[in-house]
């Protein structure tokens, strides 16, 4: 989108109808997105808290960053600089992430830093390079997605979470495609489908394993893609054939004739895909959950094909990007590994240190944030709100409370923000020029439109003051550009190589997919798809500049009518030409080959019970964004979705006694929530919905289950036991 002068003094978004991957549209969020520009809402100064008082406080930038470097030093100094914890956020430019991991491991020494990404997509990340040796949210372009026979949707909710991707299931079954949507909840995306499955929460494995199981019995199999591209089958097929259909009916609630109908609709279209998203990620057995669905994708020759693969729907405005330049607690820049040592001499190199003096690998997000207080004594803090965001949460409020001391940088006050010692009024979207990159693997250049307003300043700013502060005078430039160019030469020769892609490039071709390496063509061992680029029905004349402009993927374009200027690439008309669509080749493995991993269904990390009989689970409405932080401060968007709700089905809310509107407790081993009872015949009998945009007393993630995916780490926000009470509050209707 683009920005024009509004009333009022005020800016307004302008569609971009020439995008190729949203077209110009834009949810609510997206449309109301220039309001949290406006002082009225947002942070215009640093805060301090005064021990005088214990209150938060205007304060100069000079006191603000003294008093950060002070702490931090303190805290290294009498405990170690792993006492020093650092928390980044999915919704970072490519710059500010980089960055970030570098004033980590450099600056403070620390191995303690991980992100709130964490919570999104990593079950399918560690699925992906698994499975693929490589992990790109989509492997191809959206545009591929109408024009695939068949599409499985796995636990989203396109309509409500990302409304102008909707269109590419619209034109998918008016292209004559078959669309599978698997979801607990008949969503505004179900109703859409062409066969909607309603498994129990936390069973999608098992569904996954009992349709692979028919692909084998039903002889559907693609026994010369199994034999020349991948290994390891035998044993993934022994694991699917324990999962006969009328168990995993028994499991999943899902009734055989249903399982066999979504096999002969995936299976009998010429391409198809498998596209998941939270619902099967969030939960403790996540990366296993996902893996399934790419076992299904390999045996049925449904991935490195034109219209098929599997691909993860991102969550987060630069959730890819975030992911891929050192913000996670175990990588390096450009999906490096941190305890790879010739990646440490790599990236080391590039930031002129000793690769010895680069941490280890450190904990994860929740294991971070459960360590805060007793060995993580200090946190910075920026783009995230664990104390509405983190599972556990009222437990992650009170270890934050713990700390020696908390810095946050952030756009508005959060309600982690309200717990710091100390508070930095950053920039936003339109105030900063930056890259992010979206869901495809599209690399975006997203330029300043607007001054800032006096008393703000970039996150990159906050980091060289006190990089300078904590004795490092070089290193952390506060010119995106610059940043950018030293982020290209760390990511060279890496899985995510940005090395030949720039600023100047960005500009002219409006968005450049990873891997780009800087030479004439790719390495010998990288899974490209030059062969496709010869095919004129899946080429892109020219990549071109677009995220989906909303809630899952809010890379927004804010370039100025002519965004070129006078930049150049300096790789001239020889330059790789990017990479829209991977392993049509050749997986990203040693030997080319996709690997499947056998899996096998497990139960919850933690099952309904007498005490706690129905299971709750998680997620967002179309108008708040994650935590509420910035939308919740929207008066558009607080009218449209005022507060949370537990919605229900009628047959549980008669047994509960509640009717329509009444204040409904639900209670887990965890905490409690209370909220007004929504019922519905959209949701199974056995199961609870709440969304997580609240905090207070509606805080659906003071229920939720931190039990964690032993691979990927990811917590289990997605199902967890509870039980129903009628509040004290509750009216008969």
């Amino acid at each position: 989108m683009n920005l024009s002068a509004g009333k009022d003094g005020g800016v307004e978004v302008v569609e971009r109808t020439e995008f190729p991957v949203n077209r110009g549209a834009l949810c609510g969020k997206g449309r109301t997105a220039p309001a949290l520009l406006s002082s009225r809402v947002r942070l215009t100064e640093p805060l301090v808290r005064r021990p005088a008082t214990g209150e938060l406080e205007p304060a100069t930038w000079e006191e603000a960053l003294d008093r950060i470097a002070e702490g931090l030093t303190r805290t290294r100094t009498e405990h170690g600089p792993d006492a020093c914890g650092v928390f980044g956020g999915g919704g970072l430019t490519n710059e500010k992430a980089y960055a970030l991991g570098k004033f980590a491991r450099v600056v403070l020494g620390t191995s303690q830093i991980d992100y709130n990404g964490r919570f999104c997509m990593s079950s399918a990340a560690a699925a992906g390079n698994k499975a693929f040796g490589l992990d790109r949210g989509l492997p191809f372009p959206m545009e591929d997605i109408p024009r695939t026979g068949c599409l499985i949707l796995v636990g989203s909710n396109l309509a409500e979470t990302m409304p102008p991707a909707l269109r590419y299931l619209t034109e998918l079954k008016e292209n004559g495609g078959k669309l599978i949507v698997i979801d607990p909840r008949r969503t505004r995306t179900a109703e859409q489908a062409d066969l909607y499955l309603a498994p129990r929460p936390g069973t999608d494995l098992a569904l996954a394993l009992g349709m692979l199981h028919l692909v084998v019995a039903e002889g559907r199999t693609d026994e010369e893609f199994i034999r020349e591209r991948t290994t390891g089958w035998e044993d993934a097929r022994a694991a699917a054939m324990a999962h006969w259909p009328e168990f995993v009916e028994r499991i999943t609630g899902v009734s055989v004739p249903e399982l066999r109908e979504a096999v002969r609709m995936f299976c009998d279209a010429e391409s198809s895909m498998v596209l998941t998203a939270r619902g099967p990620e969030q939960q403790s057995k996540g990366t296993d959950t996902v893996g399934a669905w790419i076992n299904l994708c390999l045996a049925t020759g449904r991935a490195g094909r034109p219209l098929s693969g599997y691909g993860c729907l991102t969550g987060q405005g630069n959730g890819q990007g975030g992911r891929e330049h050192g913000q996670k607690a175990d990588q390096l820049p450009g999906y490096r590994k941190l305890d790879d040592p010739e990646a440490r001499r790599h990236v080391a190199e590039v930031w002129g240190v000793d690769p010895d003096s680069l941490p280890g690998p450190g904990r994860s997000a929740y294991e971070l944030l459960d360590a805060l207080g007793r060995d993580v004594r200090s946190l910075l803090l920026m783009g995230s709100n664990p104390v509405v965001s983190a599972p556990r949460a009222a437990h992650v409020e009170e270890r934050l409370r713990s700390l020696d001391f908390l810095a946050v940088a952030d756009v508005v006050l959060s309600e982690t923000a309200a717990l710091a010692d100390v508070v930095l009024p950053v920039t936003q979207w339109a105030e900063e020029t930056g890259t992010m990159t979206n869901l495809e693997g599209r690399v975006l250049l997203r330029r300043q439109a607007l001054t800032p307003p006096p008393g703000v300043r970039s996150d990159l700013v906050v980091m060289n003051e006190l990089a300078s502060r904590l004795g490092v005078e070089k290193g952390f430039p506060t010119d995106p550009e610059e940043v950018f160019e030293e982020l290209r030469r760390a990511s060279a020769g890496g899985p995510a190589d940005y090395s030949g892609i720039d600023y100047g490039r960005l500009a002219r071709e409006q968005g450049v997919f990873w891997p780009c390496p800087a030479t004439d063509g790719p390495p010998a061992d990288r899974a490209l798809d030059e062969s496709s680029l010869a095919d004129s029905s899946l080429a892109d004349s020219s990549p071109a500049d677009s995220a989906l402009e909303d809630s899952e993927d809010a890379a927004l374009d804010v370039s100025p009518d002519d965004p070129a200027g006078d930049a150049g690439s300096p790789q001239g008309t020889d330059a790789h030409p990017g990479t829209p669509r991977l392993f049509l080749d050749r997986f990203a493995t040693p030997d080319g080959r996709a690997r499947f991993v056998p899996v096998t269904h497990r139960p919850l990390a933690e099952e309904p019970d007498a005490e706690y009989p129905v299971l709750l689970t998680t997620g967002r409405v179309v108008s708040q964004y994650q935590s509420g932080a910035q939308t919740r401060r929207v008066d558009e968007l607080n009218s449209a979705a005022p507060g949370p709700f537990v919605e229900m089905h009628p047959r549980l809310a008669e047994r509960l006694g509640a009717a329509e509107g009444d204040a409904v407790t639900v209670v887990s081993r965890r905490g409690t929530a209370v909220a007004p009872a929504r019922i519905t015949t959209a949701i199974r009998p056995d199961t609870v919905f709440m969304p997580f945009h609240w905090p207070g007393e509606g805080r659906a993630n003071t229920l939720t289950n931190p039990a964690l995916d032993p691979t990927s780490r990811m917590p289990e926000f997605k199902a967890c036991a509870v039980r129903l009470e009628l509040a004290p509050a509750a009216t008969t209707a």
